[in-house]
């Protein structure tokens, strides 16, 4: 079995209430084992989309190791997590999330999360304030923002056929030639910066058994929403990060919902020629302009 997770990160899970979620962490060198529990930790969780889990983030999370304990969850129905067989809502994220948040940090946590799991976490952030010391979002979108999200969807009527979710997942994104495209024609901006290890780990998430239905899921919109109508009431001090030519959320969009809260959203981070997963495309580029923040936020 393909493994992609960086040298020195092993699995661990917790049980949710929708079932078993998998997640990386330290676990052996040349990490610091023993002192990881004095670390503050730093959480890092994954986009929505065909092939979707941790490994998103693995070409990041290690450069912060020395200094936090990381984790990076695959979330329910999608990587190694459990795949319940079930028409996913907004409510299953909202709730699995803070179970998992729960039950892996005692302390405030510093979150890193990108587009519409990103969107989901100012949500959560809202409701619980007292949990989170810090929000660090990538391109984060409710993809019906502002009220413009019904082109996003496929027809339902079309979707819901015998057989057809099936074929429309198969064809999009349980093959070699399917992945590839999606990743260098709609979230890459230079193909050549796409990896065989990024198709690859991309695909074999979405080879899992039962791993449409969160995808389906969110192709039929039904975790859509408006994040414009959170946006006003988040308090946790929280940094904006958009790629430059990101499609499906592109940065006027973003620009327009930082701008509903300056309060609390700190800064606008432009990251030059890439998509919408400038820290998978230019992983040391991201690095460097989230170690800044991070190390204002600690200075401070």
């Amino acid at each position: 079995m393909l493994e992609f997770h960086p040298c020195g990160f092993g699995k661990k899970q917790v049980d949710t209430s929708l079932g078993r979620m998998v997640y990386y962490t330290q676990t052996s060198e040349p990490w610091d084992i023993e002192g990881i529990d004095k670390l503050p930790t730093l959480l890092f969780l994954h986009n929505f989309g065909g092939g979707a889990s941790a490994f998103e983030w693995s070409k990041v999370y290690p450069a912060f190791a020395h200094k936090y304990r990381i984790l990076a969850p695959d979330l329910i129905g999608w990587g190694d997590s459990d795949h319940p067989v079930r028409d996913y809502q907004i409510v299953d994220y909202l709730t699995t999330i803070k179970e998992f948040i729960h039950q892996t940090c005692a302390d405030t946590v510093t979150v890193v999360a990108s587009s519409l799991t990103a969107a989901l976490m100012i949500r959560i952030a809202i409701s619980e304030p007292q949990t989170f010391e810090q929000l660090f979002l990538v391109c984060p979108a409710g993809f019906n923002d502002f009220g413009q999200g019904a082109s996003r969807r496929l027809p339902l009527p079309v979707i819901n056929l015998p057989f057809v979710d099936s074929l429309i997942y198969g064809l999009g994104a349980e093959n070699e030639l399917a992945v590839t495209n999606f990743l260098q024609n709609f979230l890459f901006v230079k193909s050549q910066r796409l990896s065989q290890e990024i198709v690859q780990a991309y695909l074999t998430s979405a080879q899992k058994r039962d791993g449409k239905y969160s995808a389906l899921s969110f192709l039929k919109g039904n975790l859509y929403f408006d994040l414009s109508l959170y946006i006003p009431q988040l308090q946790v001090p929280t940094i904006f990060f958009w790629g430059e030519q990101a499609q499906f959320t592109n940065i006027s969009l973003g620009r327009r919902l930082a701008s509903l809260n300056k309060m609390a959203i700190k800064d606008f981070q432009q990251v030059l020629d890439t998509g919408i997963l400038p820290h998978l495309e230019t992983p040391g580029v991201f690095i460097g302009l989230l170690s800044k923040y991070l190390d204002s936020q600690r200075v401070g």
